[in-house]
């Protein structure tokens, strides 16, 4: 059984550490498996408090499972009773949930959704300052309240993100997606100048607010192999993407493309750039994968909300076979952190134009 210690004390979390929101994600898969096994690291608490949404006898029956006996969770009424040296859960429900391993089932994604409602609700209300996601089904999570392609675009709706940019962010690199989760047959006609500028802006404010990146470098892809080669393979990237680079360009930003996808990450020449940007999903994200599958985050940029999340899936699988790593989960956590700092950080320097001037001419 998890060790339940339901806390009372309203005063226990006042002081200056960040509170991490956890989502659990579909439970069916290896969301609690990823959370149990990064807090088992007990450095994991030293910089903030994680609050996890979910079910403390669900989680019991993953830890059970597991085998895992150094990990304990502390139930709390609500997230503003915290404990800053705990493993804190919060229950989304009373009723008792089903647990199919490995299986995609109705009530998961009610599960799901639940506790991404409760967690924005408590970022909204200020009692957590991000939220970490583990990963959920995009189908059985489907219902009147919940009619989105995925994490991205829920939480675009609720923090009324007018461009949001989906970011696979690793220690040496950061992909971002002018479109995301639509068909391959729709992405030529969604892409306009207008939008790349308006990613690549995202993308550049991104790197420089969240990242702590003063001036970062960016490199955009084609849309076409070898860049249209001309004409020959399509002219999106000579009437498309070209001009828009050169926009941005002209408007300060350090963007330069568009580069063909398959030489530019074959030859290792994103390693010379801060942010990449790809035309579609698949193209960021297979180089993304391929590259930095067990440590890489996906990141909510262009919103208020600080939002991270593992860059794999529900692994059904491998579910309940203690086989799932947690460093892409500590990866996430530990991202969400530093954001907030940054973003702190840099709201503090940017609301004092002398400060930023100074710090500039420091560096």
């Amino acid at each position: 059984m998890v060790k339940e210690n339901i806390q009372e004390n309203s005063n226990i979390n006042t002081d200056d550490r960040l509170t991490i929101g956890i989502t659990h994600g579909d439970v069916n898969g290896i969301g609690y498996e990823v959370i149990i096994k990064a807090f088992a690291q007990k450095e994991m608490l030293e910089s903030f408090t994680p609050v996890v949404y979910g079910s403390s006898k669900v989680a019991s029956y993953h830890r059970k499972t597991l085998g895992v006996s150094d990990v304990n969770f502390n139930l709390v009424r609500s997230a503003d009773l915290a404990n800053p040296n705990r493993l804190n859960i919060v229950n989304i429900t009373e009723q008792e949930v089903h647990i199919d391993l490995g299986k995609s089932t109705r009530v998961a994604g009610e599960m799901a959704s639940m506790a991404l409602d409760m967690a924005v609700e408590d970022y909204k209300g200020k009692h957590i300052d991000a939220i970490v996601t583990a990963p959920i089904n995009k189908r059985n999570i489907q219902s009147e309240n919940f009619k989105y392609p995925g994490h991205t675009e829920y939480f675009a709706d609720k923090f009324d993100g007018k461009d949001i940019l989906m970011l696979m962010v690793s220690d040496n690199l950061r992909i971002g997606m002018v479109t995301g989760h639509m068909p391959l047959k729709d992405v030529s006609a969604a892409i306009t100048p207008e939008g790349i500028c308006s990613k690549i802006h995202v993308l550049n404010h991104s790197l420089q607010r969240d990242m702590g990146i003063p001036r970062p470098k960016i490199a955009v892809l084609s849309l076409n192999p070898h860049a249209g080669d001309n004409g020959l393979l399509g002219l999106e990237d000579q009437e498309v993407v070209a001009p828009a680079v050169m926009n941005c360009f002209d408007e300060g930003i350090l963007v330069y493309g568009p580069y063909p996808a398959d030489g530019f990450f074959g030859s290792g020449q994103f390693a010379h750039f801060d942010g990449v940007l790809a035309m579609y999903h698949d193209q960021g994200l297979i180089a993304f994968k391929s590259l930095s599958f067990e440590n890489g985050v996906n990141f909510t940029a262009g919103i208020d909300l600080v939002r991270t999340s593992p860059a794999h899936g529900t692994a059904y699988e491998i579910a309940g076979k203690n086989e799932a790593s947690a460093n892409s989960m500590r990866q996430a956590l530990n991202l969400a952190a530093d954001i907030v700092k940054n973003r702190r950080e840099w709201d503090e320097l940017h609301a004092n134009p002398l400060k930023v001037n100074t710090v500039e001419e420091e560096r």
